[in-house]
């Protein structure tokens, strides 16, 4: 696993929106695509973990990308539609509960991104990551940025789709499953969630019976 060893920014370095600079840098040393990675769907405890990679031409980007928790769901969905038309290239890749379950969430967000990666029409010379962790098995280097999501215009656009993407996802599975409420929170565990699980158990293939309070009471 390849840590990051010195992107993380202090707090007064972090930009008031995200912008093209840490792409830009990366440009001027010769590389000719970048990429930006993020995923959705960590801490939910039904759904899958949902990434997406992003391509961007520096003269042509979006207005008003940000990271996906700062923006309505309104927003998100209108820029979901703007990032797809302005990209050169998006990719979005997806890990199910029963993946999840088989190894761990960590594991499995980073192998998203991996295929997410993979699943780009053009080749990338770099990958900029949200967080702490370099996928294993990239096609090309890359490097993580603490809070890529607000400093990385293409990070924030890849969080934007991968967020859009999972909760429609959500939205299908709420629509299969109506007792516990997914199509609303995305498969957190709110409190109504909660109480659908104890009342009915959990739905195999959708809840992951590897996260608390699943885990340990419940059989597949």
């Amino acid at each position: 696993m390849t840590r990051s060893a010195s992107d993380s920014p202090l707090l007064f370095d972090i930009p008031l929106a995200p912008d093209f600079s840490e792409e830009r840098r990366r440009l001027a040393q010769g590389l000719q695509y970048i990429a930006g990675i993020d995923e959705a769907g960590r801490g939910p405890l039904a759904g899958p973990v949902v990434a997406a990679a992003v391509i961007f031409d520096g003269n042509d980007l979006p207005e008003g990308l940000d990271d996906s928790k700062r923006l309505t769901a309104a927003r998100r969905e209108t820029l979901y539609d703007t990032i797809l038309a302005k990209a050169i290239t998006v990719s979005i890749a997806s890990l199910s509960a029963r993946s999840i379950d088989k190894s761990d969430i960590r594991k499995a967000a980073l192998e998203a991104m991996r295929r997410a990666v993979t699943g780009l029409t053009r080749q990338p010379c770099h990958a900029l990551i949200d967080g702490r962790d370099v996928p294993p098995g990239l096609p090309c280097p890359g490097s993580a940025l603490v809070k890529g999501d607000q400093r990385s215009v293409s990070i924030a656009a890849a969080s934007i789709v991968a967020k859009v993407t999972r909760d429609r996802m959500m939205i299908r599975a709420g629509l299969a499953h109506p007792l516990y409420g997914l199509e609303v929170h995305a498969g957190y565990g709110t409190a109504k969630h909660r109480a659908a699980i104890e009342n009915d158990g959990p739905v195999p293939g959708i809840h992951r019976y590897s996260f608390s309070p699943i885990k340990g009471r419940f059989n597949i």
